[in-house]
């Protein structure tokens, strides 16, 4: 275990700057007994957390990137990358694989944060309880946020309820059980539903309506854990995603009109579907702040939008492309299917043509079409904001859990319906239609996941809902997008944990089963 001693204040010194919605006027190296005396404080420790999440050692690439390999629906284009790339897609990762070695650390130095966060809050007598609340309450959430991430990747890992004030404890943390993990979590979230406000300055800092749309995807996680199928957690799931659809209008959420605007940068500060946003801001002091997305999913050489090209990594199977039906305005939008070299316009088919790295596939355009007039560098200087929850996922997870407690459900038919009205915009086209109502509960079901699928394509959802559905070795099958014959549903659904925490704390041994 990495040593944790006071590590908020090596997020105020520099990893702030990854948010720019956020306030950035750090108080200055304090001692850490000294630090809290203000709201301001506790906030800028939230946001400090907030900020190492936007930078390359974390959601910028490194807790990312290997997520979205690890789905279906994206594999390596180039194959001079990295092999610790190639070994995530490939499901042939040892614990030492660099691409999660590194994101471990950085989401325990956000909970680290957090618990400094929640300390200090408490330590603020002399403010009016609501308002200590609402600050503190943000605190929560990037903790059950941070610890959501790494159970279902992980499984067992230590959970620190309070600041770790010792070098030595950091080093001997036993792990917990995933049931004792995910107690938190849900405890962590249903803190900050009560106390978070209806509405933030910013998205990029969580609101009631985020923390009620985490614990419905942690309920909907819950029901098929270990498979399971908990008829009280699709309950849960349902209630909390409902208590978001009802209040859209207290809450500021809606679907936009065109699902093109999602993915623009220079729109997405404007819109009103995130239930929270990632936010980076074109600044970047080394590898803080950067923004690889557009880098890693970009086509080797293609002028088109001025940032270089891209990098070939993470580029979907052309079995996404042919599998994905056409009259779908997503598909239009989600995949480039032309780039521009040497001015002209060409067809994926001859991308190789242009540099070997290349594959003939569609490429994701969700990160490179419209990359706002900041970018540089491939895309890395980047002022995209991520929506790391959208309005249409909550309105999916609701259609999911109620069509488990209430088959053929035509309120959870609505909700899809919802879904699949704005993705016939654009084009004119008449697909996806409405679905009918009276579908089996595994007719529907099905429906659903594949509505997930295409709506929230390359937004790293996909491999969660492999997961909790246990859908790999059907997907990764012969008949699947990604044939991966080296899928072990007995050790894949869970990452190796890091090799060198095991060296500095034993008591993290044994590994995952299979590493």
């Amino acid at each position: 275990m990495k040593r944790y001693k006071y590590l908020f204040l090596l997020l105020i010194i520099g990893l702030i700057e990854g948010c720019s919605d956020l306030e950035e006027n750090p108080v200055g190296l304090l001692a850490p007994e000294g630090l809290f005396t203000s709201l301001d404080d506790v906030q800028l420790t939230v946001n400090g957390a907030i900020g190492v999440m936007a930078s390359e050692t974390h959601w910028g690439r490194k807790a990312s990137l290997p997520i979205m390999l690890r789905g279906d629906l994206v594999s390596i284009g180039d194959q001079g990358t990295p092999q610790r790339r190639k070994d995530v897609d490939l499901f042939q990762m040892t614990d030492d694989n660099g691409m999660i070695t590194v994101f471990w650390g950085t989401t325990y130095q956000m909970i680290a944060a957090c618990n400094e966060g929640i300390a200090g809050a408490e330590t603020l007598t002399s403010i009016p309880e609501e308002r200590v609340n609402s600050v503190k309450a943000q605190a929560h959430f990037v903790k059950a946020w941070s610890y959501y991430l790494l159970v279902r990747l992980f499984g067992e890992v230590p959970y620190l309820d309070s600041p770790v004030v010792s070098g030595d404890d950091s080093g001997s943390l036993p792990k917990s059980s995933v049931d004792e993990i995910y107690e938190n979590i849900i405890a962590d979230l249903e803190y900050a539903k009560t106390w978070l406000p209806d509405r933030q300055p910013t998205r990029a800092l969580p609101s009631k309506a985020t923390a009620a749309a985490y614990l419905a995807s942690v309920h909907l996680t819950l029901a098929t854990l270990n498979g399971n199928n908990d008829q009280d957690e699709f309950q849960s799931a349902y209630e909390e995603a409902k208590f978001v659809i009802d209040n859209e209008g207290t809450f500021d959420l809606t679907l936009e009109d065109d699902f093109q605007v999602l993915f623009d940068a220079d729109e997405t500060g404007n819109i009103r579907e995130p239930l929270w946003n990632l936010d980076f801001n074109s600044f970047t002091n080394g590898n803080n702040g950067n923004d690889y997305h557009a880098a890693l999913t970009g086509i080797r050489a293609n002028e088109k939008g001025g940032i270089g090209g891209g990098w070939s990594v993470a580029v979907p199977t052309v079995e996404v492309y042919n599998t994905w039906d056409g009259r779908d305005y997503r598909k239009e939008v989600s995949l480039d299917t032309t780039g521009i070299f040497n001015g002209i316009v060409e067809p994926f088919t001859r991308f190789p043509d242009f540099d070997a790295r290349n594959i003939q596939s569609a490429y994701i355009a969700k990160y490179t079409r419209f990359p706002g007039q900041t970018a540089s560098g491939n895309g890395r200087a980047s002022a995209r904001n991520y929506a790391m929850m959208r309005y249409a996922e909550v309105l999916l997870i609701a259609a999911e859990a109620l069509n488990e407690i209430s088959p053929g459900s035509a309120e959870a038919v609505g909700y899809v319906n919802r879904v699949r009205a704005r993705a016939r915009m654009g084009n004119g086209s008449a697909f996806p239609a409405d679905v009918a109502a009276g579908l089996s509960l595994n007719d529907f079901r099905d429906l659903v996941l594949e509505e997930r699928k295409w709506e929230l394509a390359f937004e790293f959802k996909r491999w969660f809902d492999i997961k909790r559905r246990r859908l790999g070795t059907e997907v990764f099958g012969p008949g699947g997008l990604e044939n991966q014959p080296n899928f072990n549903p007995d050790r894949d659904y869970l990452f190796p944990l890091p090799g060198d925490e095991l060296v500095r704390n034993p008591n993290l041994a044994p590994n995952n089963d299979g590493y």
